[in-house]
């Protein structure tokens, strides 16, 4: 399970996403989040399901790796599930007993709930697989650049944001180096209950936390050593610019947002 946490990693590529400027990308992406939000209805709902399953070839991103990221969810997804499966009273009753009742509305609900976190998981998870980490940073700096006039410290906000997407995937690979330490060492991490469990934990935790601050501290000293001070005064190699697929990409996203108004104008809203 640890070694499905794909958050952070990204994989070269030469595919229409790889090429988009990163601020374009990262616009989009939450302008998808806040699309998929708005959705009322199966019918909106699918057509954002229908873009996201036509962005995994165009980023030319295996499907295997899509999918390994969605993983980690299956808790979080089986547990909204059964949240709202017997949490929505409303609707025709489908079963029920005692204080347990099940209607259609909370089936409707629960997979809709599901469908909507899986899209967003799997676009939030393109982002990153067809952006480097420096792109992300200089996208994230020229979008909040503005802030610059209220005297917020942009670059190392973007900096802080771009290290932590960065470093996810080292942590986990430091979390599965660990865990195999340990139990080559006979430690028991996988049976008993919750409480043996959780203090099966700690042997993992305390190092590694002892390797994230050290990891941390070469990082920062190795940074002034190449006399890093921010952002003031920093030239790039590569300059963003928009170029006409971004403006393509534009284009099509504005044509699925009307058909979402349209769909939830037309369709009776489920939720």
């Amino acid at each position: 399970m640890i070694r499905d946490i794909t958050i952070g990693q990204y994989m070269p590529g030469n595919s229409f996403l790889h090429k988009m400027d990163a601020r374009s990308k990262i616009v989009l992406t939450f302008a998808f989040i806040l699309a998929i939000f708005f959705c009322k209805n199966f019918w909106s709902l699918g057509l954002m399901v229908l873009l996201s399953a036509v962005l995994v070839p165009v980023s030319r991103v295996p499907v295997r790796s899509v999918l390994r990221s969605l993983r980690p969810l299956i808790f979080i997804l089986l547990f909204t599930a059964v949240l709202n499966l017997f949490y929505t009273k409303s609707g025709n009753v489908l079963w029920s007993w005692r204080f347990l009742t099940l209607t259609d509305k909370g089936l409707y609900t629960a997979v809709f709930m599901a469908v909507r976190i899986l899209a967003l998981v799997a676009v939030s998870t393109l982002l990153t697989f067809t952006t480097t980490p420096t792109d992300l940073t200089d996208g994230i700096e020229r979008l909040l650049s503005p802030l610059k006039a209220v005297k917020v410290p942009v670059h190392s906000l973007a900096m802080m944001m771009t290290l932590a997407l960065r470093f996810i995937p080292t942590l986990i690979e430091e979390i599965d180096r660990i865990m195999s330490a340990q139990k080559a060492r006979g430690a028991d991490l996988e049976t008993g209950g919750f409480v043996r469990r959780a203090k099966a934990l700690l042997p993992i935790l305390i190092p590694l936390f002892v390797s994230s601050f050290r990891r941390a501290y070469d990082l920062a000293f190795a940074m002034e050593c190449r006399c890093y001070r921010g952002g003031e005064g920093r030239t790039r190699m590569r300059q963003m610019r928009f170029t006409v697929r971004d403006g393509a990409a534009c284009g099509v996203f504005a044509l699925v947002i009307a058909g979402v108004a349209v769909l939830n104008f037309f369709f009776k809203p489920l939720i």
